[in-house]
């Protein structure tokens, strides 16, 4: 009849610790490794804007403060510049009044493990020092980012594409 008391409170233990610990093999002190309050895995904070100047500078500017405010900076790069041209033309007819180059900049900021608690905050500075002409996108990380932030060589391409009309690579044994 001991024993099966002994049993029973040990079959009763173990459910208990299943019921409050993640994995029956795992410690306690884990779980006390965890922050308290949840974070982000990574955000890009991505600037856009027409005035190179003046994005460079607020670019500077948020960096200091997100350094300012312990959040983790993972990297900062930019992306090439997008060119639209743009015509203009006169009213009623199809004579063109004039054709300009627009260049559109963008700047991005990673940063990661930002807690809940931060985040808010970040963006209410962002919100409140964001200057004219100048726009603000907070979005997850993605692997587009990463494919967008390089110039593709169109030579490199040209040669790849070349190499595989002619039949692929040769392998060698």
């Amino acid at each position: 009849m001991n024993t099966l008391r002994k049993s029973l409170k040990l079959t009763h233990n173990l459910k208990c610790l299943r019921k409050y610990s993640n994995s029956l093999y795992e410690p306690d002190y884990l779980d006390a490794l965890k922050p308290k309050i949840p974070l982000y895995e990574a955000l890009n904070i991505q600037v856009r804007g027409y005035d190179y100047p003046v994005l460079e500078n607020y670019q500077k500017y948020l960096h200091n403060i997100i350094n300012n405010m312990d959040i983790n900076v993972e990297d900062a790069w930019a992306v090439p510049a997008q060119v639209m041209k743009i015509t203009t033309y006169k009213p009623q007819s199809e004579v063109v009044d004039g054709q300009y180059e627009l260049k559109t900049y963008e700047r991005v900021i990673q940063v990661t493990d930002i807690s809940t608690v931060q985040l808010p905050l970040l963006l209410r500075v962002i919100e409140a020092s964001t200057p004219a002409g100048v726009t603000i996108d907070v979005a997850v990380h993605d692997e587009y980012h990463d494919k967008a932030r390089y110039v593709p060589d169109s030579q490199l391409k040209a040669l790849q594409q070349e190499l595989v009309d002619l039949g692929g690579p040769s392998k060698k044994k």
